[in-house]
């Protein structure tokens, strides 16, 4: 009885201080009904900032994405930048179209304000590249962008990028979340109703008139292509992006092309998963273009799809691993110089690429937050659809500029009558057939992952697909070159040169295992044996992986 006393206490004191009308009729109704169960899950602690700044499901309490916990972790940015000498410094703030995003922006925005910065808002929901490349082209000391990416319909986020244009890492995540405990109660949060700028287009035209530096003077610009927003805010920019750089316009899938919260005709918003595509290889089917192209709804990814007839669609994603492979080796051949980079889960193949060339090469841990703070980088990637592709506009991923880059590929391999497939081959013939996959479990219940991973470690596998494990590290003690992670990886013995990395996403609630095996191609003829041979290792793995960790 005392607990729930406590918890009503908790709840009340809450509600008589949140300022969005919604958030409070919805905490107000489970109080009144005395649902304790509802309210133990979201005053069970509070939202965790991290290096992914805040993730979660919108609703009311210290456990859900509001605008009284967007306004503490304001206010505590706040206080980190005025501390570090930024006091008048500007802050610059995006948000895309999910629920709330607008709210959480001007609240952003109010903070700023209020606490002596300089704040100027994104003039209407765009995608996150834009607002890391507005950091940079501004002279801002932060950015903020309001968005949960591919998450589903009902979460949102607050991604917190420093004065370079990166996204924030260790110890400004710590250093950032202390301040934000030291908030006080929101009436003494300065929130004023002006005295914010609203930025129009100039800084859009300005980040246009930068995608044309990705492309080739002169390159052949004939590909032609269908597009998925994905019910987000990447198709006016990147149509204009690709009227301007004098490709073909893009065929949209009207059904995805603008915005809407409710993601109505995807099951998650995010072209990785199962049916996502369905309705662009269905616009595929009747427009006949050379490839697919697919943003997530913030427009930081791109997913690329080329023909297949053995496919039931008539089409085949491509993995984040061969478009990374595809980008490196065109912008080898266009003489790129610097550094190529990826994290520890994206394929070993990128490495072999850049030896080849004669180019630095270098892993981080997993996230654009760490691929762009390479010192020199030139390129970077990582499997899940992200690439840096001109990392002196914009030091993160970025879907518009990637999708420029992927069509200017195509469409020189277009006149040469060959096509990205026929590339992927060369790379395999050249450097052995890299064939990845992954084993992504996704969970209701948290402790599901921490008990697979603490499984593992008390006792890892010896052996994986009949492959010797030969060497088993824990990421969490880090290495020579990577500092601690909570993360496994496993090398296993034979000539596939096979490797596992197994860490929980520090986006979603999902374990996520990364596989690849690396299979000798004598020639040409030995492709499809090759395909065949390490997709059977993959999911032979990918079984034994399972039962290993217990999921």
């Amino acid at each position: 009885m005392q607990e729930q006393d406590d918890l009503i206490t908790r709840a009340q004191a809450w509600l008589a201080e949140d300022p969005d009308r919604e958030t409070a009729a919805e905490l107000a109704a489970l109080v009144e009904s005395g649902d304790t169960a509802e309210l133990a899950d979201r005053f069970s602690g509070t939202l965790q900032f991290g290096t992914a700044g805040l993730r979660g499901e919108l609703g009311a309490g210290p456990m859900r994405m509001n605008r009284s916990v967007v306004i503490r972790a304001a206010a505590g940015l706040a206080a980190y930048l005025k501390a570090r000498g930024h006091d008048g410094g500007l802050v610059v703030v995006g948000y895309d179209a999910r629920y709330k995003s607008a709210d959480f922006a001007r609240d952003t925005a109010a903070v700023m304000t209020g606490a002596g910065l300089r704040a100027a808002v994104l003039p209407r929901p765009l995608p996150t590249p834009v607002l890391a490349f507005a950091i940079r082209h501004l002279g801002a000391v932060a950015g903020v962008e309001v968005t949960a990416s591919h998450n589903p319909p009902r979460d949102n986020g607050y991604k917190v990028y420093l004065g370079d244009g990166s996204q924030i890492v260790s110890p400004a995540d710590a250093e950032i979340a202390a301040e934000i405990a030291r908030v006080g109660a929101l009436a003494s949060v300065p929130r004023p109703e002006s005295g914010w700028e609203g930025l129009g287009d100039e800084v859009l035209e300005a980040y246009l008139a930068r995608t044309d530096a990705v492309l080739t003077p002169g390159s052949p610009r004939s590909v032609r292509t269908v597009y998925t927003a994905m019910h987000g805010v990447g198709k006016d920019v990147v149509v204009a992006a690709f009227a301007r750089a004098g490709f073909p316009a893009p065929v949209l899938v009207a059904e995805q092309a603008e915005p809407d919260p409710a993601f109505p005709t995807v099951a998650f918003p995010n072209p990785e998963e199962p049916g996502a595509m369905d309705l662009a290889f269905a616009k595929a089917a009747e427009a006949d273009p050379d490839i697919v192209i697919a943003n997530d709804p913030d427009a930081d990814r791109c997913a690329v799809a080329v023909p297949d007839a053995s496919s039931a669609t008539g089409w085949r994603m491509l993995r984040g691993d061969e478009v990374g492979a595809l980008l490196a080796a065109h912008l080898v051949r266009k003489g790129a110089r610097g550094v190529f980079a990826e994290s520890i889960v994206s394929s070993s193949l990128l490495g072999r690429i850049a030896e080849a060339a004669g180019v630095g090469y270098e892993e981080t841990l997993t996230g654009f937050k760490w691929i762009s703070r390479v010192e020199g980088l030139r390129y970077g990637y990582e499997e899940a659809l992200g690439y840096c592709v001109d990392p002196e506009g914009v030091r993160d991923k970025d879907g518009v500029t990637a999708a420029l880059l992927v069509a200017e590929l195509a469409s020189e391999l277009k006149e040469q009558g060959r096509t990205l497939t026929d590339l992927l081959d060369d790379l395999a013939l050249a450097h052995g057939l890299h064939a990845t996959d992954q084993l992504s479990v996704r969970v209701s219940d948290l402790s599901v992952i921490a008990s697979a991973m603490a499984r593992l470690r008390a006792e890892p596998p010896v052996s994986l697909a009949g492959l010797r494990v030969v060497s088993a590290e824990d990421l969490n003690r880090g290495t020579e070159s990577l500092p601690p992670t909570d993360g496994l990886r496993y090398y296993l013995d034979g000539a596939y040169k096979a490797r596992v990395i197994v860490r929980p996403s520090g986006t979603e609630p999902k374990l996520k295992c990364y596989l690849e095996v690396v299979v000798p191609v004598a020639g040409a003829r030995d492709l499809v044996s090759a395909r065949a041979r390490g997709q059977e290792v993959l999911d032979a793995v990918k079984k034994d992986l399972a039962a290993a960790a217990g999921i």
